[in-house]
């Protein structure tokens, strides 16, 4: 039996890298969309891949690129006013091209009014690909591990208005795991949402204790204010969107909207997803 044409979006960024990476390892052929076919981010794969050029903006670039893929894995694009319409030109292209099934990186409760600003980007999206004819899997990930470092402020305090709330955070890893399993068994997931998380239920005091301990140095949380969060990003003239989505990271924590582990990795590709505590030791 023939096997679907696979096309992995963002192969040049964090997940798209390895959801392509898994898929070779895998000895699957698979053709890489992206912004720029030169980018020395391109990662090096041991099977010949077909690489593209697409801009989610531009339906004929992206109708051209997809033309004889069945699946594909769409990574959101990057954070941006338009993302929203791009990501809808984009999956008009696809099911044009006739794309079968897209699996789309999705956010954590998606939702039209979700307190997260950009995850109302994503509902759109979600709502978007439903409406297709596609087939469709949502992959609804919560904040990435790999991303929790990067709180700490010089001082080596994570500030924001989270309280004492909590989120399953997931490692970038094992959300492209994930991807790549239902990527090559499309069927068997087909109108399925999954929330994608880590292990553990962390409030930003517990990230803070267990950078701090596997780190060997102080971190702390302080929990800011909305008016103080707004009041401290203020300062780096970021336009008013992009402060909104910043504070609601924070305020989406609060909200325990994303504090359940789910058992989609493990249940999906057979193994346990990696705790922050695990990942910091590795990295």
């Amino acid at each position: 039996m023939q096997q679907d044409s696979i096309a992995v979006t963002g192969a040049t960024g964090h997940v798209g890298g390895l959801v392509a990476s898994q898929l070779d390892a895998a000895g699957r052929a698979q053709r890489l969309l992206v912004r720029d076919p030169s980018s020395p981010r391109l990662p090096a794969l041991g099977t010949v891949a077909d690489v593209a050029r697409v801009d989610y903006a531009d339906r004929d670039l992206s109708l051209a690129a997809l033309r004889g893929v069945d699946v594909l894995f769409m990574v959101s694009a990057r954070e941006s006013p338009s993302r929203a319409a791009d990501h809808a030109t984009f999956v008009d292209a696809a099911a044009e091209a006739g794309v079968r099934h897209v699996v789309y990186t999705s956010f954590a409760a998606a939702a039209p009014d979700a307190t997260f600003t950009l995850a109302r980007e994503h509902h759109a999206t979600e709502e978007h690909i439903a409406a297709s004819g596609m087939a469709w899997t949502f992959l609804r990930d919560t904040f990435y591990i790999d991303f929790m470092e990067e709180l700490v402020g010089a001082d080596g305090v994570i500030r924001g208005p989270a309280g004492a709330g909590r989120c399953a955070v997931v490692a970038r890893a094992d959300v492209a795991r994930v991807a790549a399993t239902v990527l090559t068994a499309p069927d068997a997931h087909a109108g399925r949402t999954y929330d994608v998380t880590g292990p553990e239920s962390l409030s930003l005091t517990d990230v803070a204790r267990i950078i701090s301990d596997v780190r060997g140095r102080t971190v702390t949380f302080h929990d800011e204010t909305v008016e103080e969060a707004y009041a401290s990003r203020a300062s780096y003239g970021a336009p008013a969107w992009e402060v909104d989505a910043w504070v609601s990271t924070y305020t989406a924590i609060a909200s325990d909207v994303m504090a359940q582990p789910s058992d989609a990795v493990e249940r999906i590709t057979g193994t346990a997803p990696t705790s922050l505590e695990e990942f910091l030791r590795a990295s």
